[in-house]
Order: structure tokens, then sequence, then C-alpha cells
């Protein structure tokens, strides 16, 4: 996998039932970083964006909770422009994964 088939998304959520909610957040741990409550930043390919939404579409009441994927462009040429009021906002690091 080449870096620049990466995207980088933004995806947040709002889900009703604590139960689901905790199912998601862990979900999501496996896909991205963790940014803030409910708002998680992922890097991914276009094969792993479709995994997500499969296994999040398993997850969520499609009547009751509510998912956004933003889609932020290139990983590897994406700045995000950020406002951050109250903490600094720290961009996460992308480290080496060992196997």
């Amino acid at each position: 996998m080449r870096p620049k088939e990466e995207r980088l998304y933004l995806v947040s959520y709002d889900v009703r039932d604590d139960r689901r909610w905790r199912r998601l957040y862990r979900t999501l741990r496996g896909y991205g970083q963790w940014l803030q409550l409910s708002v998680f930043q992922c890097r991914l390919t276009r094969r792993r964006l479709v995994t997500l939404e499969a296994a999040v579409r398993e997850i969520v009441s499609h009547g009751e909770d509510h998912v956004l994927i933003f889609d932020l462009g290139p990983a590897g040429d994406v700045t995000p422009a950020v406002c951050s009021i109250g903490l600094p906002y720290r961009p996460p690091l992308r480290l080496p994964v060992i196997v």
C-alpha cells in the first residue's frame, strides 16, 4: 500500500444508546485516532473505508443514530486548518507500526 492511496477522513457520531456508542468507539479505534468525544481521524485506503462503513452499519440503529464521514483528501497532502478554542490542538502523530 502506498501512502498516496490513503485519504484522510474525519468521523463523527451521535449514538443514543451507551452500548452501541461503546461498540462504535471500540471499532473506530481500530481504524483511526481518537481526537475528542465522538470524533476520530482516520487514514484509510478505499478498501478500508468500505470495511469501516460496513462495520458502522452493523452497529448503529439507523432510525436513532447518526454517523458522518468527511473525506478531507489525500492523506499525504492534507494540512488541516484548525481553529482551536480552549486547549491547544495537537495533531495525532503518525508513527510506524512494527508487526
